[in-house]
């Protein structure tokens, strides 16, 4: 009876050995002492008691890394990168699987070898480059890497996703010159952008300065004109007025004269009345009234032979 219950409880026991479930996003490496014999897919397998075994489960999912390492650039500035790496197994193909599983030791020595690698090719990257360059070189990088690293993963079984690089940063005193840098320059193209706005300023002042210049000249040239064209129109019909009255006086056999004194006390007269406290002096004394009479009558004389030599 008990040997009857051992070869139960034996049994049971290799029926339980006997099954094998795998999660799903996993696939399991199976050998037979030592050799490698096939491949687990997800959920429930059956494998021979005490001759297969499970030499590994791997995860085919998406997996992520942080890095934190330093490079140099060409011109000798240290540079600290922050970054996240996404790998994942190729796919669950047998020989990609045998490769992941049999490359390397454990998944330490793989991670060892990864991190080593994209580092290496990220500073080699940055060697090549100045300093003012890195930060603009982001996308770039993450491109050469993807370049360099692509055949490499392949042939140990894996696929880079995504490598992201979430910082880039210099010593401090570097950032602190390089703030200085900008900050000049950036005064630099303020006190420029000042100087070119002052320069137009000035400019279409002085062009709105020699537009009113011009402006005024014109006017006054046409003032200046239409005034003489007034005076001498006012001079000739003075000359024609004065001839006009001095035929009619002759008709009446009056003396021309009587012209003049009337002309002469009419200006008085306007002088008085039109006159705003500026001061004219003339000379009232009978010798002086004889004078601008024969003065007057002279200009008569010069008007009525101008007016015979038109004719």
């Amino acid at each position: 009876m008990s040997f009857f219950i051992f070869l139960v409880v034996f049994g049971l026991i290799i029926l339980f050995l006997s099954f094998v479930i795998v999660n799903q996003g996993t696939v399991a490496v199976v050998t037979i002492f030592g050799k490698y014999q096939r491949v687990m897919l997800p959920g429930l397998n059956f494998k021979i008691p005490f001759i297969e075994y499970i030499f590994r489960k791997i995860s085919i999912q998406n997996r992520s890394i942080e890095l934190d390492f330093q490079a140099i650039t060409s011109d000798q500035a240290n540079v600290n990168f922050k970054a996240m790496l996404v790998y994942s197994v190729l796919s669950s193909n047998e020989e990609v699987i045998k490769n992941v599983a049999f490359k390397f030791m454990d998944e330490r020595s793989f991670l060892q070898a990864l991190i080593r690698t994209v580092e290496g090719t990220i500073r080699a990257f940055v060697a090549t480059k100045k300093q003012a360059e890195v930060l603009a070189l982001r996308g770039e990088i993450v491109l050469h890497v993807k370049d360099e690293l692509d055949n490499t993963l392949e042939e140990w079984g894996y696929h880079l996703i995504d490598l992201q690089l979430n910082d880039i940063a210099f010593d401090e005193s570097i950032m602190r010159s390089m703030a200085q840098v900008v900050a000049s320059n950036n005064l630099k193209a303020a006190a420029e952008n000042e100087g070119q706005a002052l320069l137009i300023t000035k400019t279409k002042a002085a062009e709105a300065e020699g537009n009113a210049i011009r402006i005024s000249a014109e006017a006054e040239k046409i003032a200046a004109q239409l005034r003489g064209q007034g005076v001498a129109l006012f001079r000739e019909e003075v000359a024609k007025g004065m001839a006009e009255s001095a035929k009619l006086m002759s008709e009446a056999d009056l003396d021309a004269s009587l012209i003049l004194f009337s002309i002469w006390t009419e200006a008085i007269k306007h002088f008085a009345e039109q006159g705003k406290g500026n001061v004219i002096f003339l000379d009232g004394s009978t010798e002086g009234m004889e004078k601008s009479m024969k003065n007057m009558m002279g200009l008569q004389q010069i008007s009525a032979d101008t007016t015979k030599n038109k004719k």
